[in-house]
């Protein structure tokens, strides 16, 4: 039955770094809703499950959300785990169809952010930045990943070029994305000349912060109900898999949990690499890109930066709406942009018919503990 739930619209808002004056996260919410509802061709009264991820909405959850959009639901969740929170609720939702438990489920996720917010929600994100790191002038994202990255070079024998490569092929797909915030054409020139945030890690190498979300929605592939005039091509969820914690936080960060829940998926859909066209992958640093492309098998560990030129070179769609460094971080909805990613590469373009998108987040003291993935496959 898992073959017969389907992803029925997918829809990103703008992305914006400065919003207007007065704009709630609520607002964007609601937007990406009713963006999904109209590619859908449906009405409130066709939703009965509703799952959000947001960092900013509180004090108000997923019921208050509800209550604002008019929706009734026999099913409802909250999903806290920032970057994976797209696949997480998709997990769920996925669980949820099966059940009978609810028949078309709405997933959104974003964020409204101020300089202040932003601030606060980092300086305040869990125990370990502010116990463990707060009293560390200038600690964060960025350092933690510059430490990252560093060792990753170490390990793989990687340069700036590399990431270079990486970063400029995304802000080419950006430019097919207007919804992302930094759509120009990026030369290595450029990303080599930027200026340095945290060493090695160039402003170019940090996502930028910006508010918006993202919404799909999840139902059973022959339910009949009301549907647009697009005939867009089905896209429906072969498999999922998560692992959070996987190395109980005793590793150096090179891994993620993509590693063991990547076999998972395989077995589930019996796909391998080759088989996969499309990869949207969690991309708040690049070297989150390449320690997930090893994770999955698609980098040999001894041979990364001529494996990464050949996968760049070849015909994989990788983050072609520019992942976040290009199209921008909207908080938690970072998990759901790389799910549209996929189906839009899926549905608007000639990339083949399978994808996959993964999620990361949630950083727990060094880096991020939680890692999933769902694959995709367009099947007319």
């Amino acid at each position: 039955m898992l073959d017969a739930i389907r992803i029925s619209a997918s829809v990103q808002t703008p992305y914006v770094r400065r919003p207007s004056a007065g704009t709630t996260t609520p607002d964007v919410l609601a937007q990406a809703a009713q963006a999904a509802l109209a590619e859908a061709g449906l009405s409130r009264s066709h939703i009965d499950g509703l799952g959000v991820a947001s960092f900013t909405l509180a004090p108000d959850r997923a019921i208050d959300l509800a209550v604002k959009l008019g929706l009734d639901v026999t099913w409802i969740m909250d999903s806290g785990l920032g970057g994976a929170s797209g696949v997480d609720m998709l997990q769920h939702a996925v669980a949820a169809v099966r059940n009978g438990d609810a028949q078309r489920i709405l997933l959104v996720g974003g964020d409204v952010f101020t300089d202040e917010s932003f601030t606060r929600l980092v300086r305040e994100y869990n125990d370990a930045m502010s116990q463990d790191y707060g009293d560390i002038q200038g600690f964060g994202p960025n350092v933690m990943f510059a430490l990252i990255t560093q060792l990753q070079m170490n390990r793989f024998g990687l340069d700036r070029n590399t990431y270079g490569r990486l970063v400029i092929r995304q802000r080419e797909g950006a430019a097919n994305n207007p919804g992302a915030v930094y759509r120009e054409p990026l030369t290595m020139h450029e990303y080599m000349d930027a200026p340095v945030v945290a060493d090695p890690l160039t402003i170019l190498d940090c996502v930028p912060v910006v508010s918006g979300a993202c919404a799909v929605i999840v139902e059973l592939d022959d339910y009949r109900g009301a549907r647009n005039s697009d005939d867009k091509p089905a896209v429906v969820i072969r498999g999922l898999a998560a692992h959070h914690n996987a190395d109980r936080h005793t590793g150096s960060g090179l891994k993620t949990g993509l590693n063991s829940a990547i076999s998972a998926l395989w077995e589930r859909t019996g796909w391998a690499q080759r088989d996969v066209t499309v990869l949207a992958l969690y991309d708040d640093y690049p070297a989150v890109v390449i320690a997930q492309l090893v994770d999955a098998g698609f980098l040999r560990p001894d041979h990364v930066a001529s494996d990464l030129g050949a996968l760049l070179d070849s015909g994989v769609d990788l983050n072609s709406s520019g992942g976040m460094l290009s199209a921008g971080q909207c908080g938690a909805g970072a998990g759901l942009h790389f799910v549209v990613d996929a189906v839009t590469a899926l549905r608007s373009r000639d990339v083949g018919s399978k994808a996959v998108a993964t999620g990361y987040g949630m950083v727990a003291s060094r880096y991020g503990a939680c890692s999933n993935a769902v694959a995709l496959e367009r099947v007319r």
